[in-house]
C-alpha cells in the first residue's frame, strides 16, 4: 500500500490522523491554542484551525481563500459585538431601504421599534436607510444594533446608527443575514423588495425545517394596504394548493396592521414557553408554568399527530440538562416530536402560552 500524499487525510503532519497521533502540525496547533489561552471549547477551536489548514492543500484558489478569510473575519467581529448583549431579547426588523421618512410605513416601523425598546428588547436592523433607519430611530441609541452591508450604493449606515458602537459592517449578504437572524428571538417584516422577500422566505424556511429555534414572525401591513395579504393569497393559492408546503405552516407567521397585535405576538410568545432542547429523540420544552395533568391530557390528544403514542408528559431536567445547568429552575414537559411538522409545533407552543393569562 502506498504512502498517503502530503496533506492527504492520514498523512504525517496532519492533526486528524486516524491512528490518534496528531503529527507535527497537530502539535503546533495544540501549542498555538496553549499560547492564546484557549481552554473552553478547545475541540471546536481545534476544528476551526484544522478547517483553515485544509484550505492549504485542497486546491482552493485565491478568490476562494479571500471569501473564507472575509467570512470568518466578519463573523468573528459580529460575534464580538453581539456578545455583551446575548442575554437581552432582540427583535430584527426587515423592510425596504427605499421607504421615505415621510411614508406612513416609516412611522409604523419607528413606533414598533420604540414600543419594543420600551419593553426591554434591543432592535436589530440592517443599518441602512428606509425601514432600517426607522427601526434604529425608534429604538434609540442604547437599544439599537446595526448590521450594515457594503454595497456600491446605500453603503453608508443611516444617521441613527452611524456613530453607534453597536454597529458592524459586512461584505457578504450571507454573513450579514446570519447575524440578523441568529441573535434575535422575534422578527418584524415590513413591505419591501426582493431583499426583504428573500429575508422573509429564509426565515420561514429556517423555521419550517427546524433549522432555527421556534420564534415569532410578524408580517406587518400598513393599515388600509394589503402587501402581505396579497402575498398570502399567492402562497395559499399556489404554494399550499399545489402541496408544495404544508398549509399548517401558516402558523409560523402572523399578518397584522395593528401595532398592539404585532407587539403582543412578540412579547406573548414567551409568556409560558421558554425554550426547547433535544435529548436523543426526546424534545424537552422548558416552561415558566407547568401544565396540570388534565391540560397535558388535552394537549396529548390535540397534538397526537406530532407525538409518539406516549403523548406529552411532565419531566424533570434530564441528565444532559443537569450536566450543563441548562435552565434547571424551569418546569418541563417532553414529547417525541416527529421533527417534521414545525407549523404544528408552533401551534403547540401557542396552546401552552394560552394556558397563562396575558399580563395586564
Amino acid at each position: 500500500m502506498s504512502e498517503p500524499s502530503p496533506g492527504a487525510p492520514g498523512a504525517p503532519g496532519r492533526p486528524d490522523r486516524p491512528d490518534g497521533d496528531p503529527g507535527e502540525v497537530g502539535h503546533l496547533v495544540e501549542a498555538l491554542l496553549d499560547a492564546v489561552g484557549a481552554r473552553r471549547n478547545r475541540d471546536i477551536h481545534r476544528a476551526i484551525l484544522a478547517s483553515a489548514l485544509e484550505l492549504t492543500h485542497n486546491g482552493s484558489g485565491r478568490l476562494d481563500l479571500k471569501i473564507a478569510r472575509s467570512a470568518i473575519a466578519e463573523m468573528a467581529h459580529a460575534f464580538s459585538m453581539f456578545a455583551p448583549f446575548r442575554e437581552v431579547p432582540k427583535v430584527t426588523i426587515f423592510g425596504s431601504a427605499r421607504t421615505a421618512p415621510s411614508d406612513a410605513l416609516y412611522s409604523l416601523a419607528r413606533v414598533l421599534a420604540h414600543r419594543l425598546a420600551e419593553a426591554g428588547w434591543m432592535v436589530v436592523t440592517g443599518a441602512g436607510p428606509g425601514i432600517m433607519a426607522a427601526g434604529s430611530e425608534g429604538a434609540g441609541p442604547e437599544m439599537a444594533i446595526g448590521v450594515n452591508i457594503r454595497l456600491p450604493f446605500e453603503s453608508l449606515p443611516n444617521a441613527w446608527i452611524a456613530e453607534n458602537d453597536k454597529l458592524v459592517e459586512m461584505k457578504y449578504f450571507f454573513t450579514r443575514k446570519l447575524m440578523l437572524m441568529k441573535e434575535s428571538t422575534g422578527f418584524l417584516v415590513l413591505p419591501g423588495g426582493f431583499g426583504t422577500l428573500d429575508e422573509a422566505y429564509e426565515l420561514l424556511t429556517l423555521l419550517q425545517t427546524g433549522k432555527a429555534e421556534p420564534a415569532p414572525i410578524v408580517l406587518v401591513d400598513q393599515p388600509g394596504d394589503g402587501y402581505w395579504s396579497a402575498w398570502e393569497e399567492f402562497v395559499t393559492s399556489q404554494v399550499f394548493r399545489r402541496g408544495l408546503a404544508d398549509p399548517r405552516d401558516a402558523a409560523l407567521y402572523k399578518i397584522t396592521s395593528d401595532v398592539d397585535a404585532a407587539v403582543e405576538e412578540l412579547l406573548g410568545f414567551h409568556r409560558n414557553y421558554h425554550s426547547r432542547r433535544f435529548v436523543g429523540d426526546t424534545m424537552v420544552l422548558r416552561l415558566h408554568h407547568a401544565p396540570s395533568d388534565e391540560e397535558l391530557r388535552m394537549l396529548s390528544t390535540a397534538f397526537a399527530d406530532i407525538c409518539s403514542d406516549r403523548g406529552i408528559w411532565p419531566t424533570e431536567a434530564l441528565a444532559p440538562e443537569r450536566a450543563s445547568e441548562d435552565h434547571l429552575e424551569l418546569s418541563r414537559i417532553a414529547l417525541e416530536f416527529d421533527k417534521t411538522h414545525h407549523g404544528r409545533l408552533r401551534q403547540l407552543i401557542d396552546a401552552l402560552n394560552a394556558l397563562v393569562p396575558a399580563a395586564g
